[in-house]
Formats: structure tokens, sequence, C-alpha cells
């Protein structure tokens, strides 16, 4: 699956990338729900989830500062996103059926 399934115009990817580069470098994120499984409007969310692929029990701790770019950035959609250390076992089955990869860690925790 590719990114333009999102159907996300090129800014908003782009912007929607560098957020969740700048405030979660360490950090895999998945797209999930109505953007990625096709079910979607043009308004619908984009739904993601921040997980740490060595520890998939680290918490993203600044998750706080991503959810504040989000709601003040230009975007034309909500962004809403979540802890995959947070989230119950039979969400993660959910998503883990049907995402999206939409940024890999730039930096490794332990740089």
């Amino acid at each position: 699956m590719k990114v333009e399934s999102l159907h996300l115009p090129p800014a908003y990817l782009k912007m929607v990338q560098d957020i969740l580069h700048t405030h979660l470098p360490e950090a895999e994120v998945w797209a999930y729900g109505s953007r990625v499984n096709g079910d979607f409007y043009e308004a619908s969310d984009l739904d993601l989830v921040a997980r740490q692929p060595d520890d998939l029990t680290h918490r993203q701790t600044h998750l706080h500062d991503v959810i504040e770019a989000f709601s003040e950035s230009n975007l034309p959609v909500i962004v809403q996103i979540v802890d995959w250390a947070l989230i119950p076992a039979a969400f993660k089955e959910e998503i883990l059926a049907s995402h999206l990869v939409l940024a890999v860690p730039q930096i490794s925790r332990t740089e």
C-alpha cells in the first residue's frame, strides 16, 4: 500500500511527515482506519498510531507535542494519534490487519 492511498495532497502529506519527524524521530508511525481501508470521505480524520519498533511497550513521551503541532497546523483534516504501548490488544490486532507505514525512525533511542 502506498501513501497516495491516504488521499491527502502531497503538500499535506509532507506536513504530516514533517511534524512526525520533528516530534517523534525515534518512532515508527502507522496510518490506519478509514483512510487506509478505503471507507473514507474528504473530511475523514487521519488516524495514526506511534510505536517503538525496538520495544513495543515503550511509551511515546512526546505524543502531547505531536497532538499540539497537528492542532496548530493548517491541515484541513483532523489528525488523531495514539500510543501503541497504551492501546488494547484487540485494537492492535485491527490495526495490524490494515495499516500503512507513514514514518520510520529517523534516529535510534540509543543515539
